[in-house]
């Protein structure tokens, strides 16, 4: 279906973004063109071949692409995630921490890259700062925190809206002679999240303020034109019953456009759900599944869930779906998992947390995890 549309449409997609000024970035391009060789033998192949039996399978290259194909998108999602699972995340209780924006800081964040990183850091420094007072409120002292997270450049809607999910420890790493031990805490109250919300949405604005970013310039090529228009045009959609919007959760803070969720706990033997977590936080835009053909020749995408007005699926054209996914396809050189604090490459008790590479017995739990 996707394949289709690129295939017969992208032609039209790369004329009408020139008309737009200075048409789609040259990464946006080669993604879309590199897509419609994936899985293609002509493009070339690898020969395998089983010693027993004889047996020879031809297996084609593909595009390792990050924004547009999502067969090489949800491999990578296995692949990021079992790697977090087995060699990166010790066996320790986990919480995921996820903040979006409001429109007029989703563009910004959208039009500047460094920008980006450094909302990134105000935010884990936040959080990390709460898990240091709730630790010292506990009796604990020194203790050390850190975090694996995913940055998303997009909704379930296929609707651009960058924000962050990260996978923190539910308590605190605490060096000793010889080894680190691990302390839990017990979980932030809804109050304690609320308060986080309001200091990251206020030092948020403030540096936005301090760099002249507010407001924010108009789209200077076509990919941000396609991301302006996502932001700003209400979605196409049916419309089916209609639901009573959902009650609010806990653990959950909502404050002028901002919004954090803090409320999905994953207790330290549970390395399945970290790694479906893991999957859900790697993964890709487009999933091949959730895309159907309409009789009037239109696209819907179905979404995960319906939405509280009753919406299930968008309607697309195949001109509107490749305008919507070029608007989604990520910068290149762009990190999009990231690790701060002690699961950072220099921290010093990384050595003692994470598995090393080919290590024997590495997916088991080390022994100061119980503690």
């Amino acid at each position: 279906m996707l394949y289709a549309a690129v295939r017969d449409n992208l032609a039209t997609l790369l004329a009408e973004a020139s008309e737009l000024g200075r048409g789609l970035p040259r990464y946006v391009e080669r993604d879309f063109a590199r897509y419609l060789e994936c899985g293609v033998l002509a493009h070339g192949f690898a020969r395998v071949r089983c010693e027993s039996c004889k047996d020879e399978l031809l297996v084609a290259f593909s595009c390792k692409g990050r924004g547009v194909c999502p067969s090489c998108n949800a491999k990578r999602a296995h692949v990021t995630a079992a790697h977090l699972e087995e060699r990166v995340l010790p066996h320790v209780p986990y919480r995921q921490w996820t903040l979006s924006f409001p429109h007029r800081v989703r563009w910004v964040l959208l039009k500047d890259a460094g920008l980006l990183t450094d909302v990134f850091t105000v935010f884990l420094g936040a959080v990390f700062a709460l898990q240091r007072r709730r630790a010292r409120r506990q009796g604990i002292r020194r203790g050390q925190v850190g975090a694996v997270s995913f940055i998303q450049f997009f909704g379930s809607a296929l609707q651009v809206t960058p924000h962050f999910h990260s996978l923190v420890p539910d308590g605190v790493f605490v060096p000793g002679e010889g080894g680190v031990r691990f302390e839990a805490l017990p979980p932030p109250t809804q109050g304690e999240v609320e308060r986080l919300l309001w200091v990251v949405r206020h030092r948020v604005l403030r540096l936005l303020e301090k760099r002249g970013a507010l407001p924010a310039q108009g789209p200077e090529d076509a990919q941000q034109a396609y991301q302006a228009h996502s932001l700003q045009k209400r979605l196409r959609w049916m419309e089916v019953g209609v639901r009573p919007p959902p009650r609010k959760q806990p653990r959950c803070a909502f404050l002028e456009g901002f919004s954090l969720h803090a409320n999905t706990h994953l207790h330290a033997n549970d390395r399945q759900g970290l790694e479906r977590l893991c999957r859900y936080g790697a993964r890709g835009a487009l999933a091949l599944e959730r895309l159907s053909r309409a009789e009037d020749g239109r696209i819907p995408y179905w979404m995960k869930r319906p939405l509280p007005d009753g919406t299930t699926h968008l309607l697309f054209t195949g001109l509107e779906l490749l305008r919507r996914v070029a608007s989604l396809v990520p910068a290149p050189r762009t990190n999009l998992t990231r690790f701060h604090g002690v699961f950072a490459p220099g921290s010093k008790l990384r050595p003692f947390l994470v598995p090393q590479a080919g290590e024997e017995g590495a997916s088991v739990a080390p022994p100061w995890a119980s503690t």
